[in-house]
């Protein structure tokens, strides 16, 4: 059991290493986790939107009986039948009752497929921010490789420009800054599902 631990511990660490040195490859995961959010939350609109209008096609059908029933009221009252003119009363009650049980179903449906299509809003902002940070780490890791690849050749040249383009220490802020906004990111997404 150790020595699976300490490959594991060992893999995890080479894992992590490997995601510092490639920020972008580990904000392109987010990125394609946040594809499958939005795609699973358009798919949850679509459905909520055929339960309303199923509910909303019941709720019609239960207001054609109640009319149907409120004129047979009519008919027995007028025919001097109170026995079947209370029968009806009593369904066109069952029938009010099942419609504003329908009908308030469809408000919650409703609000459900409101607050889905705030969250895709979200989703969506949220992937493009991941895409842009994304292509800000692959253009940072090209241009400090290209930078360090080529200092060697520099070193008779402008050093100006060599302290610009080569410089360390800006290559490790920008990089704990990517660091950051990966972390921040990834607390914002795990707040979000949780």
């Amino acid at each position: 059991m150790g020595l699976f631990d300490d490959i594991n511990n060992f893999l995890e660490e080479r894992l992590d290493e490997f995601l510092r040195n490639n920020p972008h490859l580990e904000l392109q995961a987010i990125e394609e986790q946040l594809l499958e959010q939005e795609q699973d939350t358009k798919k949850l609109i679509a459905k909520l939107q055929l339960e309303e209008k199923s509910l909303q096609d019941r709720i019609l059908e239960i207001a054609t009986s109640i009319q149907t029933w409120h004129g047979r009221i009519g008919k027995a009252e007028t025919a001097k039948r109170p026995d079947l003119a209370g029968a009806a009363r009593e369904r066109e009650a069952e029938l009010l009752r099942q419609g504003n049980q329908i009908w308030g179903q469809m408000e919650g449906v409703k609000q459900r497929t409101t607050k889905a299509k705030e969250l895709l809003v979200q989703i969506k902002q949220k992937r493009e921010e991941v895409k842009t940070q994304s292509t800000q780490a692959k253009t940072s890791q090209t241009s400090s490789q290209y930078s360090s690849d080529t200092v060697g050749w520099d070193r008779g040249a402008n050093s100006a420009s060599n302290s610009r383009n080569g410089d360390p220490l800006e290559a490790e802020f920008q990089q704990w800054e990517v660091d950051e906004e990966l972390e921040r990111i990834k607390r914002n997404m795990n707040s979000k599902t949780s």
